[in-house]
């Protein structure tokens, strides 16, 4: 029985391979309708697959549940660190602490509002609202000075956001009270508490935890990136371990006694709950056992999947890349080259964030101990195994890493003994010694699949060099 449970999890993670492949491949069809077409057929095959029995036997388990959750997660912060380092060539450490705040920010959104509090989502909105505007016009005002120094910029930027959160507060306070009747009663709920407002405030919760991370980011990067690439992966390190320390007192230090500290977070809504295989077969029995669990990790999978995406393939992506093979050319080409570097540090913590704000309406419970600094080299391994600068190698090796590492290889060694699963912890760094003597580029190097590929900017750039039709090709020196 184990070794048919083995065999299957190889065949999913083959299968799960398949389905990223025929997903980008639709993704990067020309039309509209085929876009959309392929988002609709890829949820639909793995809600199905998820809700399906075969012989009395779930396709996929709770515990295969997990692993897919884990592996959607994981891909959206490996994503984001493949930004910063891949692409930008900023080795960070961080990554595992935006991830963190993003799951503690959402989780304490929801949990406040399932508690008939409705300040969370207040605060954090204006919060993150008023932030952003008091960037723009911190920024505006120092466009207009030259030669201002890194840190005293970094001191506009600090007090003014620190204004915009005092002014948070205060209409947060004022507006969650005005709200408070409107959740009701535990007798007579009001639609404040009904399961559709709880699933708006899910979403919600997870932009904002998302752009709450980026503003962190924002404040920590803007003094840090200006540091040297060894000495700017030590200051991120040190700021993972602040997070981790942080969330251990958050019920002391800080306000929030409903995180609990060392003791982990309770009470936090499932919303993406495991989804039990229904016992009504047919197409009947798919809508009756159909949850939004899948459908808001699909959501914002696709949503990751766009943003890196086109920042990649935009002008400030190709920036970016420039700034990663040499910053001096890139600044006498006129590239901002400490604007670039802090703007794609943001956009990849935003990704983080949203990140680990799906996983902790998965999970449910949150503990500081997750998000250690040690479990943070996780992404960084994935990104090296898919291959640096490779969005197509990052979200590949997110599900074979998860499902391999948490699935095979936990149940393969734990027929030896209780003690024998950990044992993967030293498996897998083997694995990536003989990966980085054999292929130091990565699994997929910087090779991309469908949606991800440049084929645009290839098709452009040969009818630069041929010309137009009938003209003879221009060669060097002419």
């Amino acid at each position: 029985m184990e070794l048919g449970y083995l065999a299957g999890t190889i065949v999913k993670m083959v299968a799960l391979i398949a389905w990223i492949y025929g997903l980008l491949w639709g993704l990067g069809r020309k039309k509209l309708w085929q876009k959309a077409l392929t988002v609709v057929l890829a949820f639909v095959v793995i809600q199905a697959v998820i809700l399906a029995k075969l012989g009395g036997v779930a396709l996929f388990s709770a515990f295969d549940q997990t692993l897919l959750y884990q592996a959607i997660t994981m891909a959206m912060v490996a994503l984001g660190l493949n930004l910063i380092y891949g692409f930008n060539g900023q080795f960070s450490l961080a990554q595992w602490g935006f991830y963190g705040i993003g799951a503690y920010c959402a989780a304490d959104i929801t949990y406040r509002w399932t508690n008939g509090d409705a300040s969370g989502l207040v605060i954090v909105g204006f919060g993150v609202i008023l932030g952003g505007l008091a960037i723009l016009g911190v920024g505006k005002f120092l466009k207009r000075k030259r030669g201002v120094p890194v840190l005293s910029s970094f001191t506009f930027y600090l007090f003014a956001i620190v204004a915009a959160g005092l002014v948070a507060v205060w209409l947060g306070k004022a507006v969650s009270t005005a709200l408070a009747p409107g959740f009701g009663t535990a007798e007579a709920p009001g639609p404040l508490a009904s399961p559709m407002a709880l699933q708006a405030v899910f979403f919600l919760s997870v932009i904002f935890a998302g752009a709450f991370a980026a503003l962190v980011s924002f404040i920590f990067g803007l003094p840090v990136l200006s540091l040297g690439s060894d000495y700017f992966g030590i200051a991120t390190l040190g700021f993972a371990i602040i997070v981790k320390t942080l969330l251990v007192n958050s019920d002391t230090i800080l306000p929030f006694p409903e995180m609990k500290g060392g003791r982990g977070m309770l009470g936090i809504p499932k919303i993406l709950a495991s989804m039990a295989p229904g016992d009504e077969p047919g197409i009947a029995g798919f809508f009756k056992n159909w949850t939004p669990a899948w459908l808001w990790a699909f959501v914002f999978l696709i949503l990751v999947l766009v943003i890196v995406r086109n920042f990649v393939r935009s002008s400030t992506g190709r920036a970016t890349l420039a700034v990663r093979e040499d910053e001096i050319a890139a600044r006498a080409m006129g590239i901002d080259v400490a604007g670039n570097k802090l703007l794609t540090f943001v956009v990849g913590s935003f990704v983080a964030g949203i990140g680990g704000a799906i996983y902790a309406h998965y999970m449910g419970f949150l503990t500081p101990s997750s998000f250690d600094f040690i479990a943070g080299f996780n992404p960084l391994i994935i990104v090296v195994f898919g291959g640096l600068g490779s969005m197509t190698g990052t979200i590949a090796a997110s599900f074979g890493w998860i499902f391999f590492l948490e699935g095979f290889l936990r149940v393969l060694l734990g027929q030896l003994g209780t003690d024998a699963p950990s044992w993967r912890f030293v498996l897998y760094p083997i694995a990536l010694l003989l990966l980085m003597l054999v292929r130091p580029q990565g699994l997929l190097g910087t090779v991309e699949w469908g949606f991800f590929r440049a084929e645009g900017f290839g098709a452009r750039l040969k009818e630069a060099i041929a010309g137009p039709p009938g003209q003879k090709p221009k060669m060097a020196g002419e």
